[in-house]
């Protein structure tokens, strides 16, 4: 387990084999309230307040600081990366022992977006403790999906090097778990398009063709029917609210239908 016990942190960058040491922050006694406000729904119990507070230091403010030292969050970023990617696929290696290495990776790039971190760090309310530039706080940083999910990361790094990976991974799970469950029972956003293409061109270096066969009702209230071609084979048609919905569908009955003849060892014809 790695802890921080010296009085301060010591980070360390190559910049012409020079070495930077950065002193601990004395907080503001309302700061260090709010941090520990933050920590407490979460679960998150830091013996050193000053990582934390550097998880959430964007390297926009550390470009306009007085000092000019380019202290930002972007080390524990790093970090934080590597340690939500291994819980991550630890779990999930753990979990579904009878799914293949492919299936795997695809949750896993799933759940480790900053299309699934974004949200969660808004319902975390980080967006509330970020510590941006003037600049980035008036172009609407806050809500930036990259910025929030990189301090997600951050956080999760941050907490790595303060309480060590047991720790560090009980909190990933605790918001991971529902994520990759939503994707494994397909109540996510699975991309079937790209799912379906890299399965079609793997066997005939072709890719699946979309037709749109119908559009009806008003402007303001269209349904689209499509099918997808798969050589002679065609799956749908299949109706959504717009054109890429609809083409999502189809390509999930294709997926769906190939994949359960794979897995059943059947003929297929396309193939």
């Amino acid at each position: 387990m790695i802890k921080t016990q010296a009085s301060c942190l010591c980070f360390f960058y190559d910049a012409g084999c020079r070495t930077m040491r950065i002193k601990r922050k004395n907080f503001l006694s309302e700061r260090k309230k709010r941090l520990l406000a933050f920590c407490k729904p979460l679960g998150l119990r830091f013996h050193d307040l000053s990582l934390l507070e550097l998880a959430f230091r964007h390297r926009s403010y550390s470009n306009e600081d007085d000092d000019k030292r380019p202290v930002n969050n972007e080390r524990l970023e790093f970090l934080g990366d590597s340690v939500l990617g291994l819980a991550a696929a630890a779990y999930l290696y753990k979990t579904f022992e009878d799914n293949p290495e492919g299936d795997l990776a695809k949750i896993k790039a799933v759940v480790v977006s900053e299309k699934t971190l974004a949200p969660i760090a808004l319902r975390f309310d980080i967006d509330k403790m970020l510590v941006l530039g003037h600049g980035e706080e008036l172009s609407g940083g806050r809500q930036k999906p990259a910025i929030l999910a990189d301090c997600m990361e951050s956080i999760i790094g941050a907490y790595f090097l303060d309480s060590g990976y047991a720790a560090a991974e009980k909190y990933v799970l605790s918001f991971l778990v529902p994520e990759i469950e939503k994707v494994h029972d397909d109540r996510g956003s699975k991309d079937y398009k790209t799912l379906l293409q890299e399965l079609y061109q793997k066997k005939t270096k072709e890719c699946p063709r979309y037709e749109t066969v119908s559009v009806t009702g008003p402007d303001h209230d269209r349904t689209f029917s499509v099918t997808v071609h798969l050589g002679d084979a065609a799956y749908g048609p299949e109706s959504g609210k717009s054109k890429k919905e609809a083409e999502q569908k189809a390509a999930k009955k294709a997926y769906t239908v190939l994949t359960g003849l794979v897995q059943n060892c059947k003929p297929i014809g396309l193939f």
